[in-house]
C-alpha cells in the first residue's frame, strides 16, 4: 500500500480502542490526528493514509497491519434462503440477517400483534411489502398499505399489529447490542 492509497479499517480501530478502554481523545493525543478524523476513520466516512494508520495503530498498542487483518476478517457476506431463519420465533416470524451485525431485520408474514409496546435506543423502520398494518406511536395512529414505510427515530414508543391476511412487513432497525469487549 503506496501512502496515497487507503483503506476502510473502521470498525477494526474501533473494536480495538473500545478493548483497550481509551476515549477518542486519548487516541488523538497518542496519534497526533484529530478527534473528529478518528471519529470518521471509525464510522467508514473517511479512510486513513497509510501513515494515518500507522499512527493510529502506534496509538492503540497495534501494527497497521494487525488492523487491516481485523478489518478483512470483519467484513461479512450471508445469504439467509427463503426458508430459513425460522429457528427459534414465532410462526410467520423470519430473521432476514444472521450473526452479530449492527444491522437488525424481521419479515413477519400474516395476521401479527406484536404485542405490547416497544420503545427502542435506535432508529427503526417498517415497510409493508403486502397487505396492511397499523401502527399507533406516540398516541397517533397511522395506516400503512403495500408500499409504505415508517420511520421511527430511537425512543419513540409505538405498537403494531396487521390487519389484512398475508400482510408482510419487513421491520429494519440497528442493533441495540453492544459488542462483546475484546480482551
Amino acid at each position: 500500500m503506496d501512502d496515497k492509497e487507503s483503506v476502510r479499517v473502521g470498525a477494526a480501530v474501533k473494536r480495538r480502542r473500545r478493548s483497550l478502554r481509551l476515549t477518542l481523545a486519548v487516541v488523538a493525543s497518542r496519534s497526533g490526528l484529530s478527534v473528529p478524523f478518528l471519529s470518521q476513520i471509525e464510522n467508514e466516512r473517511a479512510r486513513p493514509s497509510r501513515r494515518s494508520l500507522e499512527l493510529v495503530a502506534e496509538a492503540l498498542e497495534t501494527t497497521s497491519g494487525e488492523l487491516v487483518a481485523a478489518a478483512e476478517a470483519a467484513r461479512t457476506i450471508a445469504v439467509v434462503r427463503a426458508d430459513e431463519g425460522t429457528e427459534g420465533l414465532p410462526d410467520g416470524v423470519r430473521r432476514l440477517v444472521r450473526g452479530r451485525h449492527q444491522l437488525h431485520a424481521l419479515e413477519f408474514t400474516g395476521e401479527v400483534d406484536a404485542g405490547g409496546e416497544f420503545q427502542h435506543r435506535n432508529d427503526e423502520l417498517l415497510y409493508v411489502t403486502d397487505g396492511a398494518v397499523e401502527v399507533e406511536a406516540e398516541g397517533r395512529a397511522h395506516r400503512l398499505v403495500r408500499g409504505d414505510t415508517l420511520y421511527l427515530s430511537g425512543g419513540v414508543r409505538h405498537r403494531w399489529r396487521s390487519t389484512e391476511p398475508g400482510t408482510r412487513l419487513l421491520v429494519v432497525a440497528v442493533a441495540e447490542h453492544v459488542e462483546a469487549e475484546e480482551e
